[in-house]
């Protein structure tokens, strides 16, 4: 094959992936079979990314996670140290005063760490943007795997292995459930690569962990219900969208 019809083919691809809607993801039955495609709310799906929210917001989120229980005593905590360990002079040696001196072992910590809180705080605002970001960046990526349930009837890990294969999952997967659901939680909780999840407790440490998203038809409108942006803050946003097309 010539060098030329290479790089054509490889145009025509390109060309062909730009043509290819991000907010169109596969749709599956509950028995991993395709049946077409389904559109992904544009509220959630259709964000910008934006770098430094979903950075602060994973920060914030690991920060938060700490136990915050690391401790060292100072002097006044350590125990003994009380006697002078040897006379001041005619030894040759430094002048100490006690054995518990920071510089002698088994003594105290200078400015070592002492329990606290590493909570950050985050307005919600913020937060909702960074969890849309984190999925409009999956749905671009094309990594966001849509399904209509899960006929799983008892727990069993190699029908849930068969049905990620089905789907075309060939990764790490967050698996999102509208409600609790034991049995597929069971199904999926012995794959190394999978993890279980409700919409409502999604986040952006578990999204970008995990190389695909299998959500479940479900969960499309409780992400849009939760997640979205707020009334008054969309209708301004739709306003000014207004103003620019019209000064076009």
């Amino acid at each position: 094959m010539s060098k030329a019809k290479t790089q054509t083919k490889a145009r025509e691809k390109k060309e062909k992936e730009k043509e290819t809607d991000p907010l169109d993801a596969p749709f599956f039955d509950a028995a991993g079979e395709r049946q077409g495609e389904i559109r992904l709310p544009k509220l959630i799906f259709a964000e910008e990314p934006n770098q430094a929210v979903m950075h602060q917001a994973m920060i914030r989120q690991l920060a938060n996670g700490r136990q915050g229980t690391a401790s060292t005593k100072n002097r006044t905590a350590v125990s003994g140290g009380g006697a002078k360990p040897y006379r001041q002079k005619g030894t040759g040696r430094a002048r100490h005063g006690s054995t518990r001196e920071p510089s002698m072992k088994g003594g105290a910590v200078v400015f070592g760490p002492h329990p606290r809180s590493y909570a950050q705080r985050m307005p919600k605002r913020m937060r909702r943007l960074a969890l849309r970001s984190a999925l409009s960046q999956k749905a671009n990526e094309g990594r966001v795997r849509v399904i209509e349930g899960f006929d799983i009837e008892e727990p069993k890990t190699s029908q849930a292995a068969g049905l990620l294969e089905a789907v075309g999952v060939d990764g790490t997967a967050l698996v999102v459930l509208p409600a609790p659901n034991l049995v597929v939680s069971r199904s999926f909780d012995n794959l190394a690569g999978a993890k279980t999840i409700l919409a409502r407790n999604l986040n952006l440490r578990d999204i970008f962990t995990h190389r695909y998203l299998l959500l479940s038809k479900d969960c499309l409108d409780l992400l849009e219900e939760n997640f979205r942006i707020p009334t008054r803050e969309r209708a301004v946003e739709v306003m000014s969208e207004a103003d620019q097309e019209a000064g076009e």
